[in-house]
């Protein structure tokens, strides 16, 4: 068992929303579910139970009732729940009509822009008649490709009150990466800045966005926030649609209308950032994803009334749709866009104390990142409001936990979680009322029956395996889009086991409830038969201050797959012998002599996608020369040229 870092005290645990939902769930079914993993095998157990708790508990507002909770095919993913049942997501996104903040916008300048639940409604009310005039119906696709702020998050609520469907991504993708994406899914809206800002550089976006116009036939109005580029003007761009700039489009005011939309209908398309293809388009429901996300913020992050929540994200990762939807619990946002580290590294934690935020979240890769920078927020800042620090997007080391408690805060729960863009949500989530162990994950999410199988379909504990939910949830996807069968959805998630859910994580459930995620099952490295995940590799590399980072794949090598490393060093260190000997011994004596590379080889640049993952795959497919089609999802294609044809992986 690994060591214990935090345990709420019982006033803690009392205080929450977690524990008075477990006693709500004990009075309303006379039972006595005394701890969370009792309430969380009564949530799978009783499905249906749990989740009209949870209707119940906030206040889910149906304009048609369900007919049940549940309606259950022979095995997954043939589901309906709440059949019947009419909503609308943006107006539990807008409940608290009030003068207190709602949302709280900050760009990398300082410049701080804030609106009550009052305003944000009256500015939703304004667009939502301006988008109503422009021909958006119920089903129509909204996009956007936005920075992150106010102005986005109006845009998604004016069009899903509308019954429309937002897709979004970041203003940093490529022309093709935007195209490979709306493309596909020919919107009827188009909402970008004329300009965005980062790490002290403005970007003009015009040339680009009028690329993108060129090959989005379907557009029938193009909004633009000149955001970075006050001297935008409607004439700057090219195409047949109408144009307009965001202030003139429409003016705030009067009350929003909500269209009741059935429980599944399509909410959100996020998109799959592989490197194999274009990317999948995820339809999400409006339910689902409002059920779930309830759920998550309000007990999994008690997250409530007089909370500020901050999540460091861009609008092309899913981690924003999930960070908008805490105003359905009363909560507040702080919404920040630009770069984490400008002007200075500790730049976001000096909003903690600014904008008294209570859940902060952030990515492995920021905290890292602090630690090598020296930083030690405790002892520069307050940071008395912050009582969770959430992160995902990557496994987080144990080093991690030890610097978050040591540096940042010592009363704080820590809560390192994993899900998906195929879910847009979390199977293992942070937990109030539960410890927290160094280098493990707290644990399952209520409602999601998640075990590690290995490869023969059986459930182990202790044991590294695919992670998979065997029992359905309200947030499966609704479906891909273009696949009236469901045929790719059903090879894409059911297909390893079928009628089970897996989406290529390679997990272990430990004997006390924690988890650890080791990566990619699809990027996992296979030598001598013995499955690894390259997470376990970084893990140990990444402790090593010569090294900044790390990328791991398997070759096939002599009817059998060797462990190939990159390492990308610090500035003026070389990979000499006794380097390569000395990441080789840390590796060795941390994880098994299977975890050895046969080959280490140092790189300039490890290559990414638009939302910071590193591509194993892809350059598993260079390495063997096989192609990689869909470059454009990678923030630095270039990269991968470093890793083609070389000399060391041919002997």
């Amino acid at each position: 068992m690994s060591d214990l870092l935090w345990q709420p005290s019982a006033e803690r645990i009392g205080k929450t929303r977690m524990d008075a939902f477990r006693r709500f769930v004990n009075q309303r079914h006379g039972l006595n579910l005394h701890d969370y993993p009792a309430l969380h095998q009564w949530s799978i157990d009783q499905r249906e139970s749990f989740w009209q708790a949870i209707v119940d508990v906030f206040d889910v507002s149906f304009h048609q009732p369900a007919e049940c909770v549940l309606r259950e095919g022979p095995q997954m993913p043939s589901a309906q729940w709440f059949p019947g049942a009419t909503l609308n997501f943006a107006e539990h996104l807008l409940k608290r009509r009030d003068d207190s903040v709602a949302v709280v916008a900050i760009n990398e300048n300082g410049q701080r822009e804030q609106l009550t639940h009052a305003e944000l409604a009256a500015q939703v009310a304004g667009l939502q008649r301006s988008l109503r005039a422009a021909g958006v119906d119920l089903g129509d696709r909204v996009a956007a490709c936005m920075p992150n702020t106010w102005q986005t998050l109006v845009g998604m609520l004016a069009s899903t009150s509308l019954g429309a469907v937002w897709s979004s991504c970041s203003p940093d993708f490529g022309t093709q990466g935007v195209v490979d994406r709306f493309g596909q899914i020919e919107p009827k809206v188009l909402i970008t800045c004329a300009g965005y800002r980062y790490a002290g550089k403005d970007i003009d976006q015009t040339a680009k966005v009028n690329q993108i116009l060129e090959r989005l036939p379907s557009l029938e109005q193009l909004l633009i926030v000149p955001y970075a580029r006050s001297q935008a003007r409607a004439e700057d761009y090219r195409t047949p649609a109408s144009v307009s700039l965001w202030d003139d489009f429409y003016r705030p005011g009067g009350e929003p209308e909500f269209t009741p939309v059935p429980f599944a209908h399509p909410l959100y398309i996020l998109y799959s950032s592989g490197t194999t293809g274009v990317p999948k388009c995820i339809v999400h429901g409006t339910g689902g994803v409002l059920l779930q996300h309830l759920k998550e913020h309000g007990l999994h992050a008690d997250l409530g009334p007089g909370e500020r929540l901050f999540y460091y994200t861009t609008c092309g990762w899913m981690m924003w749709n999930w960070l908008v939807s805490a105003l359905a619990t009363g909560a507040s946002l702080v919404l920040y866009d630009g770069s984490p580290f400008h002007p200075g590294n500790e730049h976001l934690m000096d909003l903690i104390d600014r904008e008294a935020i209570s859940v902060f979240g952030t990515s492995p890769k920021y905290l890292a990142a602090l630690e090598k920078a020296g930083s030690r927020p405790r002892q520069s800042h307050r940071l008395e409001s912050l009582k969770t620090l959430l992160c995902t997007g990557s496994p987080l080391s144990p080093q991690s936990y030890d610097y978050v408690y040591r540096e940042i805060k010592s009363e704080l729960c820590l809560a390192s979680m994993s899900g998906g863009t195929d879910i847009v949500a979390c199977f293992v989530a942070g937990n109030p009322i539960q410890p927290v162990r160094r280098g493990e994950m707290q644990g399952k999410g209520l409602g999601m029956a998640i075990e590690v199988w290995n490869d023969q379909g059986q459930p182990v504990i202790g044991e590294k395996g695919e992670l998979v939910c065997t029992r359905h949830f309200p947030s499966i996807p609704v479906g891909l889009w273009h696949d009236p069968d469901q045929s790719k959805l059903k090879a894409s998630y059911f297909s390893l086991f079928p009628g089970v859910w897996a989406q290529g994580d390679y997990a272990e459930q430990l004997a006390e409830g924690g988890w650890l995620i080791h990566g990619r099952s699809d990027a996992v490295l296979n030598p001598g038969g013995v499955r690894i995940g390259t997470a376990e590799i970084y893990r140990q590399v990444e402790k090593l201050e010569q090294v900044l980072e790390s990328l791991a794949i398997g070759q096939s090598w002599e009817q059998d797959v060797r462990v190939v490393l990159f390492v990308r060093l610090q500035d003026g260190v070389e990979l000499d012998e006794a380097l390569q000997e000395h990441i080789r011994q840390v590796i060795r004596s941390n994880t098994t002599p299977r975890h050895v590379p046969a080959k280490i080889l140092a790189v300039t640049d490890i290559p990414r996608t638009i939302s910071g993952k590193i591509v194993e795959l892809a350059v598993r497919n260079v390495v063997h020369g096989l192609p990689v089609k869909n470059t454009d999802a990678l923030a630095n294609p270039e990269a991968l040229e470093q890793f083609r044809d070389r000399e060391e992986l041919r002997h």
